[in-house]
């Protein structure tokens, strides 16, 4: 019988981490695994690797000039900015010493360069704000939701907002996944004033297209809840809280055509991808 050929694979260990962001305990916030990469990989093997995490996100990151390239994976598909992961990412690079405590790292991604920084608050993101003009919502939205009487809605890019008066009617919705696959849209974000102590506004975020039911905390949601909250309260710094099940607190802050999203980030696993797992070299 021939012998099956040797698969070349990348001489040194590929370190992949799994991240709490959004939070400052373990187990709560949004996790998102970090696969360090020494150079870019292929597509479909970033997509395999997010599927056996089966997190909301899985981040690659691999070393370039200046910076680092940044990709984000669903279990089922790329995104094009993703908030969580990249808070991830940045807490791994300082955490690992890749990045030197207190210097900015820039990011390259399919939404342009991003930045993080840490200052006393935690990890600071500087995101493209994303805001949602007013619109009608498509058909059956509402109702997939269980929303009757909304107060707002609006297109985003990528996601639909709907805007209810208060935080129980956000805390006590029970929406139909299925349903909600048919919008032509990446999510859909509901928001309210906030009723509880430390937060200016709530939130809760559905994505079954992508593969995600409801996410935990979604950073780059708050790019488009933070423009409609600063113009609502005529403010520039809000703090909002994701009431998802697991929760976690987004603190967002106005700059320019920017939105600055800020908070913590706690690391409960690490680990080295095994040889079977790793690309081809």
């Amino acid at each position: 019988m021939a012998s099956r050929a040797a698969r070349p694979v990348y001489a040194a260990p590929m370190r992949i981490f799994q991240v709490d962001a959004f939070t400052d305990a373990a187990f709560a916030g949004n996790p998102a695994a970090v696969c360090l990469l020494d150079r870019p990989a292929d597509a479909r093997w970033m997509q395999r690797v997010a599927a056996e995490m089966n997190l909301a996100e899985t981040a690659f990151v691999a070393p370039r000039p200046g910076g680092y390239l940044l990709r984000w994976f669903t279990p089922v598909v790329e995104v094009v900015l993703c908030g969580h992961a990249t808070l991830a990412s940045a807490h791994v690079l300082y955490e690992t010493g890749l990045a030197a405590a207190g210097q900015p790292i820039r990011f390259d991604s399919a939404s342009g360069p991003l930045a993080a920084r840490q200052d006393p608050t935690g990890i600071v993101l500087d995101f493209p704000a994303t805001p949602a003009s007013q619109e009608e919502p498509p058909s059956g939205m509402l109702d997939a939701l269980g929303v009757t009487a909304p107060v707002w809605t609006g297109r985003a890019p990528e996601d639909f907002m709907v805007v209810v008066a208060t935080e129980d009617e956000v805390l006590g919705l029970q929406p139909d996944p299925a349903r909600l696959m048919n919008a032509t849209i990446r999510g859909t974000i509901v928001t309210a004033p906030a009723a509880r102590p430390g937060a200016d506004f709530v939130s809760r975020f559905f994505a079954p297209a992508v593969g995600i039911p409801e996410d935990p905390v979604t950073g780059s949601a708050h790019c488009t809840l933070a423009p409609y909250w600063f113009g609502r309260m005529h403010r520039t710094e809000l703090t909002g809280y994701q009431a998802s099940p697991r929760g976690g607190t987004v603190r967002v802050r106005a700059a320019a055509d920017r939105i600055l999203l800020a908070g913590h980030a706690v690391t409960v696993l690490s680990g080295e991808l095994a040889a079977a797992a790793l690309p081809p070299a």
